[in-house]
């Protein structure tokens, strides 16, 4: 991702997949996800995203150029049947932090 400079609100989303998904529910998944990824990068604001998985918990960060941008975001329709299938669907569990960034290091560093 490229590093933008603070400050800028960054979104973190941490999961935990429910133990028994189904295959189709699986593959619907990972379909959704790419989607949202594709989605996320035409939002007005959007700054970049950082994303780790072991198949059974992740941690997503997207980062945004304020927090007015990161909402509008959460209220994209697509998003929205996303966010509700997550909940009933994909999700044993999850917490979502948002914090405004005031400081930011990056190694190598960036010119």
């Amino acid at each position: 991702m490229s590093h933008p400079q603070p400050p800028y609100v960054a979104v973190i989303f941490a999961s935990s997949r429910s133990a028994t998904p189904t295959d189709h529910g699986t593959l619907d998944y990972d379909e959704t996800a790419a989607a949202m990824d594709a989605l996320v990068r035409e939002q007005p604001g959007f700054l970049g995203v950082d994303s780790v998985s072991d198949g059974q918990r992740g941690i997503t960060v997207s980062y945004w150029r304020d927090e007015e941008a990161s909402l509008a975001w959460r209220r994209v329709a697509e998003h929205v049947v996303a966010q509700q299938r997550g909940i009933l669907e994909w999700y044993d569990s999850y917490d979502l932090h948002v914090a405004t960034v005031t400081r930011a290091t990056h190694h190598p560093p960036t010119a």
